[in-house]
């Protein structure tokens, strides 16, 4: 009896958070999908007539709200996926070098990159907007990828070091007895194995630069590099917008990282894993 109260408690809690998660989607593709007359219609709970032409008019560009979700639809695909292959290349020969290589002060270095994540991202907004400004990195792709980096760096060579350590040292150690380097045996013996740690590392450093905010907030003031998520909620305040419109907007800037996560989610949960046992 008790088993049975727990699992229909436990079912109720799974419900209850799927609805909490799922309805503000639903509502906000049902009114991208609709006119502004027929969004504004009380108790429309179900898409009446439903069209197309709100995403037609931001993946065209046509008009000045339309062409600034276009633009900043580009900036954040180029900062992001320039973040995520600068990220995963510097976080790739870290890592190995963490989790392979003897030298002095290894353990010191190692866990001084971890300890930065411990810092409040807020706390190196001031100094970094300092920073770029010196070195008119400020409304720049450079500036907010570099910043991504710094930021996203120690956890990507954590995951991979995690990964690196559990693979079999015989398999480097064969490889150095050949007379290979130890870029070659990380390169052809290495990476082929830590593949699903480099894809979920790959994935995360991609998802959390997709959905920053405050960061390209302050380092980009206009257009030219602000990303999506910026530009949508700026849209509010300086224009009035069709509320259909402005749906249609917040469902292309979820619907990149929800088909990530879904179409890779065995590669997270197996780089996440990596390390856990040997």
């Amino acid at each position: 009896m008790n088993r049975r109260r727990t699992g229909k408690l436990r079912w109720t809690g799974v419900v209850l958070i799927l609805l909490w998660s799922l309805v503000p989607i639903y509502w906000a593709i049902k009114t991208s999908i609709q006119t502004e007359a027929d969004a504004r219609q009380p108790d429309s709970y179900l898409p009446t007539r439903p069209t197309l032409d709100n995403y037609s008019k931001l993946l065209s560009g046509s008009g000045d709200v339309a062409d600034q979700i276009h633009r900043s639809s580009v900036n954040i695909v180029i900062e992001c996926g320039a973040a995520t292959i600068v990220t995963v290349l510097l976080a790739t020969l870290a890592a190995y070098a963490f989790a392979r290589m003897r030298f002095r002060g290894r353990n010191i270095f190692f866990y001084a990159v971890l300890a930065t994540m411990a810092f409040p991202a807020y706390t190196t907004l001031i100094p970094l907007y300092r920073i770029m400004s010196e070195f008119g990195l400020v409304n720049t792709y450079s500036g907010i990828v570099l910043v991504y980096v710094s930021g996203f760096l120690p956890l990507a060579t954590w995951v991979l070091h995690n990964y690196f350590a559990s693979l079999p040292a015989s398999i480097e150690e064969a490889g150095l007895v050949d007379g290979a380097g130890r870029l070659q045996v990380l390169w052809h013996l290495l990476l082929p194995l830590a593949r699903p740690g480099i894809i979920s590392t790959a994935l995360i450093t991609f998802l959390f630069a997709w959905g920053q905010f405050l960061f390209p907030l302050v380092l980009s003031s206009d257009l030219s590099t602000q990303p999506l998520t910026v530009v949508i909620a700026s849209l509010q305040g300086r224009h009035v917008v069709p509320s259909t419109l402005l749906n249609a907007a917040g469902v292309l800037a979820i619907i990149v990282p929800a088909c990530l996560a879904l179409a890779f989610n065995r590669y997270i949960v197996s780089g996440l894993l990596a390390g856990s046992t040997k």
